[in-house]
C-alpha cells in the first residue's frame, strides 16, 4: 500500500503509535498552513516521503489509497475526490454524515473498481472475535447494554459559547456520531440490523450532547448510551438466560472481558497482549488492498452501511438535522 494520510489530528497521532510496525510501502501526508509545523514534524518522525498542502497535488502522486482522518462533515467530499482520482479510501468513523452520502460513495467506488473501508477498530480485534465465540454460551440473549460516557473538555468550551467540531451540528458532530457509533457498531457486527430504532437525546443548540439509543431485535433489546456532557464508570454487558459477558472498557478499547455464568462460575478472558488497537484494522486494510479482496471489503462495508442507517434513523427520531442532509432532500 502507498498511503496518503489526510489530516494531523488526534486520530492520526493515535495511528502513529503503531504506524512504524505496519507494512506500508510509502506514505505522504496532507497538512494545512495552520498545521504546517505539526505536519513537518510527523513526516520527520516517521519517514514520510512528502508533505502536501494541496489535495490535488497529493492525488496526482503515485499513492493508491487515502486515509480520510478529517472532521466528520468532510469525509464524503474528500473520499469522493479520491475515487475520482482512482484511489481507494479508508475513511475514519463515522464513515459519512448520513447513509445517502455513503451510498453515493459506494456507487462511485464500485463503478471504478475501488475500495471504500471504514476505520472502525472493533470488528478487527481479537477481543471482538473471542466475544463472538462465547455468544452461544450466554443462552437465550435478553439484554445488551453499552455505555460510553466520557466528559469532554470541549463541552466546557461549548458551554462558554465556543463550538468545536465535536459539538457542531453544522459539522456532523454530537455524542451519537462521536461515541455511540462505537456501541452501535459492536451491536450490528454481532447481531445485524434491528427491527426498530429510537433515540432519546439531550439536545443543546441543535446537537446531542448525550443520549440513549434503543434497538429492538424482537427476541432481545439493546441499549446504547453515550455522553460527552457527563461521565460514568464504564460497564458494558451482554446478558443471556445462562450468563453474562461484562466489558469494563469502552468497546473500541476493549482488550478483555469477563464471562459470568448463572451457576457462579466466573472467568476473565484476556485477548490482546499490548498490540495497538489500530494495528489490527490497518493490517487488514493493507491486505485487502494488496490482494484485491473485494468480497471481504463488501462484507465489512455492509455493516458500515447498516450502522449509518441506524444513526440516521436515530437522528431523525430526535430531530437532529445536519447541513449534510440538505443535499439529499
Amino acid at each position: 500500500m502507498k498511503l496518503g494520510i489526510l489530516g494531523t489530528g488526534m486520530i492520526v497521532a493515535d495511528l502513529m503509535q503503531t504506524y512504524d510496525s505496519l507494512p506500508i510501502e510509502k506514505t505522504v501526508l496532507l497538512g494545512t498552513e495552520r498545521s504546517r509545523e505539526k505536519a513537518e514534524q510527523l513526516a520527520r518522525d516517521h519517514g514520510f516521503a512528502q508533505v502536501f498542502y494541496d489535495y490535488d497535488e497529493l492525488l496526482a502522486s503515485d499513492i493508491d489509497t487515502v486515509y480520510v482522518a478529517l472532521p466528520n462533515h468532510l469525509h464524503y467530499a474528500f473520499a469522493k475526490r479520491a475515487f475520482e482520482a482512482g484511489k481507494h479510501a479508508i475513511i475514519e468513523k463515522p464513515i459519512c454524515s448520513n447513509p445517502q452520502e455513503l451510498e453515493d460513495l459506494m456507487a462511485l467506488a464500485d463503478a471504478r473498481h475501488l475500495m471504500v473501508m471504514e476505520a472502525m477498530t472493533i470488528p478487527y480485534t481479537p477481543t471482538f472475535q473471542k466475544i463472538q465465540e462465547h455468544l452461544s454460551d450466554l443462552g437465550r440473549l435478553r439484554i445488551v447494554s453499552l455505555n460510553y460516557s466520557q466528559y469532554s473538555h470541549r463541552y466546557d468550551a461549548f458551554k462558554a459559547g465556543t463550538v468545536l467540531p465535536a459539538f457542531d451540528v453544522h459539522k456532523s458532530g454530537g455524542a451519537l456520531m462521536d461515541l455511540n457509533v462505537y456501541n452501535i457498531s459492536l451491536i450490528v457486527n454481532l447481531f445485524g440490523a434491528p427491527q426498530q430504532v429510537r433515540y432519546q437525546a439531550n439536545i443543546e443548540r441543535g446537537i446531542d450532547t448525550s443520549g440513549i439509543v434503543t434497538l429492538d431485535y424482537g427476541s432481545f433489546q439493546a441499549v446504547a448510551i453515550a455522553a460527552k456532557d457527563c461521565r460514568a464508570p464504564v460497564m458494558n454487558t451482554l446478558q443471556g438466560d445462562e450468563g453474562a459477558i461484562e466489558i469494563f472498557k469502552p468497546v473500541n478499547q476493549m482488550t478483555a472481558f469477563t464471562f459470568d455464568r448463572n451457576d457462579g462460575e466466573k472467568s476473565e478472558i484476556a485477548c490482546d497482549a499490548g498490540t495497538h488497537r489500530m494495528s489490527y484494522e490497518f493490517r487488514e486494510f493493507i491486505r485487502m488492498v494488496d490482494e484485491g479482496d473485494f468480497d471481504e471489503m463488501q462484507r465489512r462495508l455492509d455493516v458500515s452501511h447498516e450502522v449509518a442507517k441506524i444513526m440516521h434513523a436515530a437522528r431523525q427520531d430526535a430531530g437532529i438535522v445536519f447541513d449534510a442532509d440538505a443535499r439529499w432532500n
